[in-house]
């Protein structure tokens, strides 16, 4: 059994009309790929073997790019023969591997490396964008046996399933803003944040780029708050229901989001203790990996696509459109008024010994009354600026106080590290933030 990946060069530049095909740089979209595209190489495995690459300047940056990370190949080359848009030419150069090499990766050019996948595989696809990867597996023990149809296609990679910035780019209709509620209606922002989550998924699933979770739950949380927003307003109780099944969506992917913050935040943390660093990194990547299958595998399932279309169904029904036609702008400012109310009201009642619990209730509050103020942005623009300052800091806290749980657990299962001045950091930074949040008292009416 061999192993191929077929790998397209970043996206190249044209800009200097003196330079031959063979010295054309990448340009600037080509470097921004460069980093997503090694992380996910690594992660599917395909630095693990020899990886070859062609001569020319697009396909060398590439390979210099894919070699960033933390991976250790078996040999790098460089080939002139992969310097080729002849698939037959790249085929031949394939069936004179040597046997010893199992999974083999090269860095070349199109219109070869797609033609020959589709020469490998029956159903190859029909395109290979610039930084694309293509995984085949091939049931042959000689290299020289590989031949027509003799490969099955394990995955199929583009730029935007492995780089939130490359989705971004090719998807921006798709996924709304705070600003967009004055431009639209609510149904139709609605409907947008509800194709931003269908289309995030994939990249949720694959768990390449944390940009992924991290706006989808953005996404989440906003049709969430104005579901809630309008079920407050407007008293309408067939919302609670997709209430309920959204806020199950985004509780399925906190685990998953605390181990990618903490993650981020262990360089630093640990800037002292290096050799903590790499058991801790360790630990938390490993338990972030399982956390990524379960919330893979609950996205996966029929029950999940169901729910989401019990959503659009119903943000597309007449009923809804009505519902939404009779809210007025007072109702906004209205409701966001008693929740600013019961906001400054428990902030008053809070004690220096207040649990973390009734710090995090009001965070939760403060995102409620900024999705409500949003509804209505230009009234509420300065409170807006405020409160995204003030939820910042709420959330600091409570990413605080998960990472204190989490750096507890990890010296229960190492009790031979000694973590007792990583603890004492994050309680002390966690202190400083509960006394910020203290002396900050109530916003304004």
């Amino acid at each position: 059994m061999k192993q191929l990946f077929l790998i397209r060069h970043a996206k190249s530049s044209w800009e200097d009309s003196s330079l031959s095909d063979r010295e054309r740089p990448l340009n600037d979209r080509g470097r921004s790929q460069l980093a997503p595209l090694a992380r996910t190489l690594n992660r599917l495995g395909a630095l693990s073997g020899p990886v070859y690459a062609s001569p020319a300047v697009r396909a060398q940056q590439t390979l210099t790019g894919a070699l960033s990370v933390d991976a250790q190949p078996a040999q790098v080359c460089t080939e002139d023969e992969l310097y080729t848009f002849d698939f037959k030419r790249l085929l031949r150069w394939l069936q004179n591997l040597g046997n010893d090499q199992n999974r083999v990766t090269i860095i070349g050019h199109n219109p070869a490396l797609l033609e020959l996948a589709a020469f490998l595989v029956p159903q190859a696809p029909f395109e290979l964008p610039t930084a694309g990867i293509l995984e085949i597996r091939l049931s042959v023990r000689d290299w020289k046996k590989v031949d027509k149809n003799k490969g099955v296609l394990e995955t199929f990679l583009t730029p935007r399933d492995f780089s939130y910035r490359e989705f971004r780019r090719k998807n921006r209709k798709a996924s709304p803003g705070a600003n967009d509620l004055d431009k639209n209606t609510l149904p139709e922002v609605l409907q947008q944040l509800s194709k931003q989550l269908e289309q995030l998924t994939p990249g949720v699933m694959l768990g390449l780029d944390d940009e992924f979770l991290h706006q989808y739950r953005i996404a989440l949380r906003r049709s969430r708050a104005i579901a809630e927003s309008l079920a407050e307003i407007t008293g309408d109780r067939r919302l609670q229901e997709h209430i309920r099944e959204l806020k199950q969506h985004a509780r399925a992917t906190s685990a998953l989001r605390d181990l990618h913050v903490f993650l981020q935040d262990l360089p630093d943390l640990c800037r002292d203790n290096p050799e903590l660093c790499t058991t801790l990194t360790g630990w938390a990547r490993l338990r972030a990996s399982k956390a990524q299958r379960k919330l893979a595998k609950r996205l996966n399932q029929k029950r999940y696509r169901q729910s989401l279309e019990r959503w659009q169904g119903y943000i597309e029904s007449k009923s809804f459109r009505k519902l939404a036609e009779d809210l007025r702008k007072k109702d906004i400012q209205a409701a966001a008024n008693r929740r600013l109310k019961q906001f400054n009201r428990k902030t008053a009642e809070l004690l220096h010994t207040a649990p973390d619990e009734a710090l995090h209730q009001l965070r939760k509050t403060l995102k409620r009354i900024r999705y409500l103020l949003e509804l209505d942005a230009r009234h509420g623009k300065p409170t807006l600026k405020e409160l995204r300052q003030r939820q910042d800091l709420y959330g600091r806290f409570q990413d605080l106080h998960i990472q204190i749980e989490l750096t507890r657990r990890f010296l229960a299962d190492h009790p031979e590290c000694d973590g007792v001045s990583l603890t004492g950091k994050l309680e002390q930074e966690k202190a400083n933030t509960r006394r910020q949040i203290l002396a900050m008292g109530g916003l304004n009416v």
